[in-house]
Parts: C-alpha cells; structure tokens; sequence
C-alpha cells in the first residue's frame, strides 16, 4: 500500500470548494441586527465576446480578499456582480457576426460568468443583474421619467458627432481625428433633435460635495472636467454694426492687452462677421471644422489653424479696432463661443498670435517692470503686477481683477459671472441596442390620411408626453433588420407598428432615439440592495440596510463621465426623497492597468492577451489570484510575468506541504513554536490585517511568504498556528485554505470562521537596533531592550567594540538617550 503523501492538485479541489460554497449559499447578503456593513462593489463588466484577460481579474480579486477578510471580521457584507449589457459594442458585434445582440449578449454573460466563478470570488449571485433584463429596463425608464418631471430631461437642437456607417451620435471621446473610434468611419458635425440631460444644474454640488470623499485622484479629474471658473462677460461692439460680441473671460484684469477677437466656427454671428472679400474662405473652414471632434480641436498639441473674417470689433475700454479671427479652438459649445485673445498671458492665444503675426502685448509683469514682448518665446500666465493698464497700473493680480470687474459693472460694460467646463448630458442614442426613451408625440395627420405608417404625418416633436408608469417597461420591438442607416431617427423608427399607436382615436408616435449606455451603468449599485423588488426600484429597508457603497473598485477610464454621471442621478435622487446620503460611493479605489509580457496594452491585435483560463488550468485559480495581488501596488500599471506565477505556485505548493499534513499530538511532545517564530506569526496576523484594509496586497502576501519560511524550518507547525496561517491566507487563496481547515476535521467554511487575533505585546521587537552617535556623527549600532535604563545603555554602549577607539580617554560631557531610539554621546 503506497503511503506517498497526496500533492496539491488545484484542479480538484478548486471546482469542489466552487461549488459547495454555492450550495451552502455562503457568501449570499443578509443583514443582522447589531452588526456593521460593508458595502463592497465593483465596477460591472460589459460582457465582450472575448472574455476576460488576465488584466481584468486585479480588482475583483482585490475586492474579494477585502470582503473575505470583512466578514471574518464579523461584517454583514453586500458583493455583487452584474453586467453592462447594452450599448454599441454589442450592436456592432451583432452585426459583424449576423446574429442578434440579445443571442450575443447572453452567450457572452454567460462566458464571463463561467470565468468569474473559476477564480473562486465570493459574489452574492442571488443577486446577479443585467442592463437588458426587462425589470431592470423598467427602473432605468422611471428614472428617466423621474429627471422628465423636474425639467431635467430636455430637447435641444445640438450640434453633435454624426456617423452616418454607425447610425449614431458619437461622443467626443470616440472620435479621432475626424473618424469615429470603432471602425475609423467619416463624422461630421451636424445639428440634431437631441435628448438632453441638465447635469449644469448641478453643477456646484457635484463639485463641491466631492471634498468629504476618500476619492484620491479622481477628484482632481472631476473638478478639472467640471471646470468652475468665475470672471465676467464683457460686450465688444462690432465697427459698422448694431451687433455685439459678447466674450466671458477669467482673467478681467487683462482686457487691456487684448489684441484680437476669435470666434468658434459654429458662433451664429459668423456669416454676419464674413466680409464680402472673406466670405467664401470662412465658409469653406467652417465646413472643414465640421468634422473634428471637440477633443481634437481643443488639443493643445495641436497646430493653430483659423481665417480672418474681415471684421473688427472695438475695444470697450479704448475703442481699439480688433481683427475678428475664427478658429477651430474655440467651441462654440463652451461659453459664448468667442474670446477675446490676450497672447501676452494666455499660452493658446500665444500660439495662435505667432502662427498669424497678430501683436503681444505685456499688461501683467512679474514684478511690475515693463518688458519688450519681441523676444519672448511663451505666454505669462501667471499672476504678476498689472502694467499698461491705465486705473489697474501697480495692482497684484487679485486687485486688479476686483477692481476691473468694478469698472465694467459701474460703467455698464460688463457683468460678474460664473462659467462652468461641464455641459448638459446629450442622452440620445440613434441605434437598436439600448434602452428606449419612455416619451411619445402626438401626430398630426395630412388632410385625407388616416394612418401614418402608410399616409403622410407631422410628429409633433414640441409636445413630449411621458408614458405612464403602468406601461414600462417600453420593450424594444423585434427587429430583423436594426443596421444603422444615414436616417438619425434610428432603427427604431423602421418599426412601424411599434412606432405609431392609437389612443381615444387619436396617433401618437413614440421616440426612436434610445439611452445611452450610460444609463442602466448610472444607478445600478442601487438596485443591487434589493435587485427582486416588483414594487418600487428598492425600499427604503434596503437602502438603510446597505447604502452607501463603502468601497468601490474600477478602472480610471471611468473616472470621469460614469462616476459623474451616476453622482448626478443620485443627486436627483437625493432632492426626490428616494436616498438619504448626497454620495453614492464613499472610497474609490481605480487598480492599475496589467500589460502584456511586451509591456503594452494587451490586445488581440497586439496578440499578447493572456487567457485566465489558461492560467487557471495550468496553475491554479489561486496561484493567478496571488499573483496579480503580489505583482505591485494595486494602483500601479504593471507587465504581466507568467514565470511570476510559478514562483506563487511554488509558495502554494510549499504551503501544502507544509501544512496539509499536521495533525493534533497524540502522545510524545507536542509541537511548539519557538519564541521568534511565535512573534513573527503575531507580527504578520497584525500585518495582513493592516495591509487589507488599506490595500496594500502586495505587501501582505510578502509577509505570509517570511512567514511561510520560517514555519518550514520548525521540525513541526503546531496546528494552531496551522489554523492561524489558513485564516490569513483564506481571502487571498479560499480554494487552499478551505481544503486545509477540512483536513483537520472542520465541518463550517473557514469562510465563517473569526479573523484570528494577535497579542500586541508580542508584535513589538523586544531588542531594537539604535545608531549609536558620537558628537552627532553615527559611529556605530547597537541592539537593546526596548525599554532597557539609561544605565543598560551606558553600559552596553562602552562593552561595544566598535565605539572603543572614539570614546576611550575622552571625557564623556554629556549622554543622551531615548529610549528604542536614539543614543547620542557628547565627548571632549
């Protein structure tokens, strides 16, 4: 009979463990009385038909050992998963492969959920939710309804990113260089019937409400998106005109050193600024702009291109005559769509003004001395003392702007205004997959018709009616054909019997624009607290139950417009009475991009992509799990080593043996632990601890490896500090752990099992190692007690060789000595 000992063998016990924690219904969220919360979630996947790489895995894992770890500390905790179903990738998916999103979507859920599961992370499936279940689509159009009701929700003739190949408006981040992102199709610009959400109302509040969250880097990027600026709109008259362009600037204290006007293609005032001479050049760059997205204008790499009009306005305070430019930098999105241009301190119009041979003049020094402008090769942008500037002369920058901005009320040229970067959410989506608008129209008929799917008809777009709530969801119909077309109406409006509808004789004609993706991603962590309720979007017993989200966990391309977005609608949210804090997510955590072995993005196109179901299949969902968590700080950007996983598979295997085989002692001497192996045990159950909570796995993992060593060389591991060992490494690999509790006769999960306790006492070295200083110079080292007298330490001090030759036949003047720190000997 062999008595070879059993090895690990992860492709066993991983898929045993899987499923007898979904069986038992462990990791299921129930609150109890008495007991704190943590509300623990990711950001949901959108469900590719390629599957995971190993790059997506980081931050679930990284969320999973914190709520392991959190309800081993005794926390009810909440984690779940969904997933981001709607939206152009699925559609344009659909159409590359010829089948339907809906078939596409749920095989790709259904791959990623197979994935997720290998990997052992503790998600509460009963709670599993997609944005394209039907309840949920309900939700999302009452929400919509609920923004339609305050006058949130508008229409507006927008100028927008039209792809005529996808059938949709783009965002201004999915167009380069005048192609769209996904398939590099011709945009242009063009105005469109728009669905529009007020996000500017809030503007304030989303900026200032973000001061009391533990959101590092990201609110910096929120503040910068949503751009407060404070400054004042000024009127210039234009030369042989009643017209009048209006300007907003930040800088008042400057208006003295304008020296050109420009304006956005799109100002209305344009043709009218188009001299006869100029008229046809202007035109033709105002076409040429209507192609580029919003990003590539603004990019401050970019080169300074724009066309004189052949107009001049005239300088408020001087009357000056300055030729108005018009140029593609300028949007006339952003506030009033013209600026006047100060190349001295402003580095765009620098640039521009040295492209085009336009003057710089110096109206803000450094220290108040005039300086020639011939010779300078950047703008000053900075504050200074205000020069050639009549009244402002000799005022620091701050003065002078007050004492501008005073100047333009009293003489009435001018008004105090606050400006803001962030505009109004364009919401309307022109294609199939998304969430239809819960809005229909009246429709006027021709005289002699009597159905507009066959007759002609006006929609009378003006008069938006909600549907009412007992009619949502609004299901998208069944379409065989959802291509896109060059129609902006969308697929939606080629079904015609789902289209137009008949109420008390009358037509009526539904929207055909859908949401954007966005939507079902803006509210989701809210139905996660109650995701079966029929009867409301969740209760208020869920909401006190679970809100708000403790941790949230995702990758910084969403660190602007998703968690701007879902603040907003919580926001609404907030001032309807349905949520009771003004933040959703109270910490936000972004985890690092994982590169390919080449170190760059892993793509298939790049055909560095690792598969983790290769690395699961090879080594182990716990290895990869350990590994991703070990390869460096969870924020950092890092290349992914598979040899990095053998290494951690090493350490599993070594754990294994180790540990897999200690028993209680039966007769003989029982195994102990010696005294250094006892501290560091201590020491590292108090680490791992510390090092979770604040995120820091790398390092945890690094002293469960020093602790793992030291074990190894005992002639045997006591089974209690078995048990601790296994309670510490359970969040990080539960597939081993739990395999090793069941070993030593347990019958509960190690999942249930108390976080194991630490004596402080003996996390603190008893010897510490102090400089010893001679004259204030370090002349050596010394290990002493902690606490040990100043007596203990003069003693050791002169017992030390290595002081001998500085301190013998010296007079000792003076001894300093902190305790566990610092021993400085003053000698002459």
């Amino acid at each position: 009979m062999s008595t070879e000992r059993p090895k690990y063998d992860p492709a066993n016990i991983e898929p045993l463990w899987q499923a007898r924690w979904e069986e038992q219904r462990i990791f299921e969220a129930r609150r109890h009385p008495g007991k704190p919360k943590a509300y623990i979630l990711d950001m949901f996947p959108y469900p590719s038909g390629a599957g995971l790489h190993v790059g997506h895995p980081e931050g679930y894992t990284a969320t999973d050992i914190v709520s392991r770890y959190l309800r081993m500390r005794g926390y009810d905790v909440l984690h779940p998963m969904g997933w981001d179903a709607f939206g152009l990738p699925a559609e344009q998916h659909a159409l590359e492969t010829g089948t339907h999103p809906a078939d596409t979507t749920a095989k790709n859920v259904a791959t990623f959920k197979r994935q997720l599961k290998s990997l052992g992370f503790s998600y509460d499936w009963s709670r599993e939710l997609s944005t394209t279940d039907p309840e949920y689509v309900r939700w999302t159009q009452w929400l919509f309804l609920k923004l339609f009701d305050r006058g949130l929700a508008y229409q507006a003739e927008l100028p927008v990113n039209w792809c005529a190949a996808l059938g949709t408006v783009l965002a201004n981040e999915e167009v380069i260089d005048g192609k769209s992102e996904r398939g590099s199709h011709p945009v242009v610009r063009l105005p469109l019937r728009q669905w529009t959400l007020r996000i500017t109302a809030y503007a304030d509040r989303l900026a200032e409400d973000l001061s009391g969250l533990d959101w590092p880097e990201t609110r910096e990027k929120q503040l910068h998106w949503i751009g407060r600026s404070e400054g004042a709109e000024v009127d210039f008259a234009i030369e042989g005109s009643a017209d009048r362009l209006r300007i907003f600037t930040t800088r008042p204290d400057t208006l003295f050193g304008a020296t050109y006007m420009v304006v956005a293609p799109e100002h209305p005032l344009l043709e009218r600024f188009a001299t006869a001479e100029r008229r046809a050049e202007v035109l033709a760059y105002r076409e040429a702009t209507a192609s580029r997205s919003e990003l590539d204008r603004t990019a401050l790499t970019k080169a300074k291109t724009g066309v004189f009009t052949g107009s001049y306005a005239l300088h408020p305070l001087t009357g000056a005559r300055l030729p108005i430019w018009v140029a593609d930098f300028v949007l006339g999105s952003y506030g009033t769509g013209a600026i006047m241009s100060v190349p001295g301190h402003d580095a765009r119009d620098f640039e521009f003004a040295r492209a085009f041979g336009l003057p710089v003049v110096e109206v803000v020094s450094v220290d108040g001395a005039l300086n020639e402008t011939g010779t300078w090769t950047e703008a000053f942008v900075g504050d200074g003392v205000a020069v050639r500037s009549r009244f402002l002369d000799g005022l620091r920058t701050p003065e002078a702007k007050a004492a501008m901005l005073a100047h333009l009320e009293r003489e009435g040229l001018g008004a105090r205004r606050v400006q803001y970067r962030l505009r109004d959410w364009v919401f309307s989506r022109q294609r199939y997959w998304g969430e239809p608008i819960p809005i229909y129209f009246p429709v006027e008929l021709a005289e002699g018709s009597s159905d507009p799917r066959i007759h002609p008809h006006t929609i009378r777009y003006d008069q938006p009616l909600p549907v009412s709530e007992d009619e949502l969801p609004v299901r998208l119909p069944e379409l065989e054909d959802f291509k896109p077309s060059e129609d902006p109406a969308g697929p939606l409006a080629r079904a015609l019997d789902w289209r137009f509808f008949q109420r008390d004789g009358k037509w009526y004609a539904r929207e055909t624009n859908t949401m954007p993706q966005w939507a079902g991603s803006c509210w989701y962590y809210l139905r996660f607290i109650d995701p079966k309720n029929t009867q409301a979007i969740f209760s208020q017993q869920a909401y006190d139950a679970w809100m708000p989200v403790d941790l949230y966990v995702g990758g910084s391309e969403h660190a602007v417009l998703h968690l701007l977005y879902a603040r907003f609608w919580h926001k609404v949210l907030f001032d309807c009475g349905l949520v009771t804090h003004a933040e959703p997510f109270k910490k936000l955590v972004h985890q690092g991009m994982i590169l390919g072995e080449n170190n760059e993005k892993m793509s298939k196109s790049r055909g560095n992509v690792v598969n983790p179901d290769d690395i699961v299949r090879q080594f182990g969902a716990d290895a990869l799990r350990m590994y991703e968590m070990f390869m460096g700080p969870l924020e950092a950007v890092k290349p992914w080593q598979t040899n990095g996983v053998i290494g951690v598979r090493r350490f599993l295997d070594r754990v294994w043996n180790m540990l897999a085989f200690v028993t209680e002692d039966a007769g003989g001497a029982p195994a102990e632990l010696t005294e250094d192996a006892r501290r560091l045990l201590h020491k590292t159950v108090k680490k791992v601890g510390e090092d979770i909570e604040a995120l820091r796995f790398n390092t945890a993992v690094s002293a469960m490896m020093i602790l793992a060593n030291a074990l190894a060389e005992l002639p045997r591991v006591p089974l209690e500090a078995a048990r601790v060992f296994a309670r510490i490494l359970s969040p990080f690999a539960p597939h081993l752990s739990e395999e090793l509790w069941h070993r030593w006769g347990a019958s509960e999960s190690i999942s249930l099992q108390p976080w194991p306790e630490y004596d402080p006492a003996l996390t603190v070295d008893e010897l510490v190692e102090m400089a010893i200083q001679v004259n204030g110079k370090v002349r050596g080292k010394l290990r002493l007690k902690r606490d040990a007298t100043e007596a203990e330490a003069r003693e050791a001090v002169h017992r030390e060789p290595e002081l001998i030759p500085h301190l013998a036949g010296k007079t000792e003047r003076r001894f300093v000595y902190v305790p566990g720190r610092i021993i400085n000997i003053v000698v002459g």
